[in-house]
């Protein structure tokens, strides 16, 4: 079931070159999405991934996503658990990825590259992604598959976060002097 994500914090954006990481190192794009716990979506995803785990195991859906939950295998997790890294603590975050290109374009919908500098760790997006459950020979979750991220304002950039930008630096004159002025 698709969802828009409206207003969440990006968290360990890789978005424009798949990387291979994890349990199958299958090369992806990932981000994970932080939200507090009063954030206006927080009810519809937990009822989006009950509707899905209904749908999937039927009358034990709401059983079987306690079990996920309890685990650790729900895109939808507890950002306690991640609690050293910025912004997660307190806060409840959506991982998503996908093996396939993912759109990422900024507010008037104009595509971002990566030499952009954005979206970067730290700023607020909207982000589709897709909430489905699995139960194959890799085991059973309730996953989200990244769509798209839309950036939508900047943010504290967490560690490792946006570049630097020309404004930073000052205009330097040519003085033909080879000799630096600390």
């Amino acid at each position: 079931m698709d969802l828009m994500l409206k207003n969440v914090r990006l968290a360990f954006p890789n978005l424009f070159e798949p990387r291979a990481f994890g349990e199958d190192d299958t090369p992806a794009r990932s981000a994970s999405f932080i939200l507090p716990p009063d954030h206006p979506q927080a009810k519809e995803i937990e009822q989006v991934l009950a509707f899905v785990a209904e749908e999937k195991w039927k009358a034990k859906g709401a059983a079987m996503l306690k079990q996920l939950r309890a685990t650790g295998k729900t895109c939808l997790r507890n950002g306690d658990d991640k609690a050293d890294y910025d912004g997660f603590a307190g806060n409840f975050y959506v991982s998503a990825r996908t093996t396939g290109p993912v759109l990422v374009i900024d507010q008037l919908r104009n595509t971002l590259t990566k030499d952009s500098g954005k979206p970067y760790a730290g700023c607020y997006v909207n982000a589709k992604v897709e909430i489905w459950a699995q139960d194959n020979k890799f085991g059973k979750r309730v996953n989200a598959t990244l769509k798209g991220v839309q950036f939508l304002r900047d943010g504290d950039a967490f560690a490792g976060g946006a570049p630097a930008k020309q404004d930073d630096f000052e205009e330097i004159a040519d003085t033909g002097s080879t000799d630096a002025d600390f």
